[in-house]
């Protein structure tokens, strides 16, 4: 055991060691490790559920039965937690400074206090007077939405138990903590301690919890990587600080899939959920411009249009340039690799810029032929059909393979008033009968760039 009964714990990743080290074993991450003292024995007493515990019992004989959830009547919220709130679950909910955060939990609370009852709202970073011109700002204003200014973690178990709210919010829980905890808020000990006394008042009362954690530089949660696997579910809130729209995706849920996505736009009068944002995000689209092309990007259950561009020019000194926003770079340098063998293109002194329109990420292999024909595009100066949809993984060998889902996809182009797609072949025995759209069926990436008029 270390000198004075300390351990030490990774800021990052939550790895637990007795003694101090430069590099983490856990993350790799260097100077990370921060001491904490051991915590006294006493302060587990609380962590106990109300009611009897029953003795071991075996499956077969436990009754299951499907728990009501409650609508937050955000319906893009409601799709990413799996189709309302679970009684007793607790969610952690983490995202860049100034995205949302707050805001779309402010809009949560006061709809779900006018249809399910008392709401509490803990703002440990607020006064009430602030709390309350921003929810006067977003239309947040319920007679049963109920604000406490405190960062004690005893103060909310005491207006809980006095107030018994249907939900409760707490903003964040860097902010809180507890009294017998010998350790400033935002510490490892008072993170997960907290964590852990709101997650037992959870599921001992039966309320929900919202918790708002912030994210540290590379965008993760800040605090040991624990916190995450104490909670029910784990969202993130994302979004570029110059685009409107917000991008809400589950990481973790123990009560729906982690493949959802709810898409959000910020406005003056809060966020508001984005029903069809295929037809948001490419409503500024132009026609006939070189390394333009669509793509139909599957999110969890929801197909989502999506614009690819590319911008190719001369490298100018030394090493070209490879610049990705929105897909992943080392994706995109495998296709320029595939490109340059498969089909002969140029690229070795091509500086190389790539970008998804509206601040989304796309990081599914289906993106690939949309990628090399915006690349292909670009390079040899010839726009792709305005009403062409690009559907398909490339291989290292330059074939086109098939990806899931097809008829979703193709279902989703033809709503927006797309005329053509180019999807993989082996995906052609997949189309519903009729499909009353143009699909061409490619096996190479040479033979999609002929089908997209891309030639000399």
């Amino acid at each position: 055991m270390s000198e004075g009964g300390s351990k030490y714990f990774c800021s990052e990743c939550g790895y637990e060691t007795v003694k101090w080290l430069g590099k983490c074993p856990g993350c790799g991450r260097w100077n990370t490790f921060i001491e904490a003292p051991q915590e006294p024995s006493t302060q587990f007493e609380y962590r106990r559920f109300e009611g009897t515990t029953r003795p071991p019992q075996p499956i077969t004989d436990i009754k299951a039965k499907d728990a009501a959830r409650f609508k937050t009547n955000l319906s893009e919220l409601d799709r990413v937690l799996g189709g309302g709130l679970i009684p007793g679950s607790v969610i952690l909910v983490g995202g860049n400074p100034g995205i949302g955060k707050s805001t779309l939990l402010l809009q949560a609370s006061s709809n779900l206090s006018r249809d399910y009852g008392s709401v509490l709202y803990v703002s440990g970073e607020e006064s009430v007077a602030q709390t309350r011109l921003r929810a006067q700002r977003v239309g947040a204003i319920s007679e049963k939405l109920y604000i406490l200014s405190t960062t004690s973690v005893e103060s909310i178990c005491q207006y809980v138990s006095e107030l018994k709210p249907r939900l409760i919010v707490v903003d964040s829980i860097q902010a809180v903590y507890k009294s017998d905890i010998p350790a400033s808020p935002g510490s490892i000990n008072q993170l997960r301690e907290s964590t852990a006394q709101l997650m037992y008042l959870a599921k001992s009362r039966g309320v929900p919890i919202f918790i708002i954690g912030h994210v540290t530089k590379d965008g993760t949660l800040a605090g040991p990587r624990v916190l995450e696997h104490m909670v029910d579910t784990v969202l993130y809130f994302e979004g570029d600080g110059q685009h409107s729209y917000r991008i809400l995706r589950a990481a973790k849920n123990r009560f729906g899939s982690t493949n959802e996505v709810g898409v959000f736009e910020m406005k003056t009068d809060g966020l508001v959920p984005v029903t069809n944002p295929s037809e948001v995000l490419l409503a500024e689209r132009s026609r006939d411009t070189p390394g333009s092309v669509v793509i139909a990007s599957l999110e969890g259950t929801r197909p989502l249009l999506v614009e690819l561009q590319a911008l190719l020019i001369p490298a100018g000194f030394g090493m070209p340039q490879r610049r990705t926003t929105g897909v992943d770079y080392n994706r995109v340098s495998l296709l320029l690799a595939v490109l340059e063998k498969r089909v002969g293109l140029s690229l070795a002194r091509q500086d190389v810029f790539i970008n998804v329109a509206g601040g989304l990420r796309v990081n599914e292999p289906a993106a690939d032929l949309g990628i090399a024909l915006a690349i292909a595009s670009c390079f040899k100066n010839r726009p792709v059909g305005f009403e062409t949809v690009a559907i398909g993984e490339v291989s290292l060998g330059g074939e086109i393979r098939a990806v899931s889902h097809i008829p979703l996809r193709i279902s989703e182009a033809k709503k927006l008033g797309f005329k053509e797609c180019i999807i993989p072949r082996h995906n052609l025995k997949d189309l519903p009968e009729p499909c009353d759209i143009k699909v061409v069926g490619v096996e190479r990436i040479k033979e999609a760039i002929k089908v997209a008029n891309i030639r000399e």
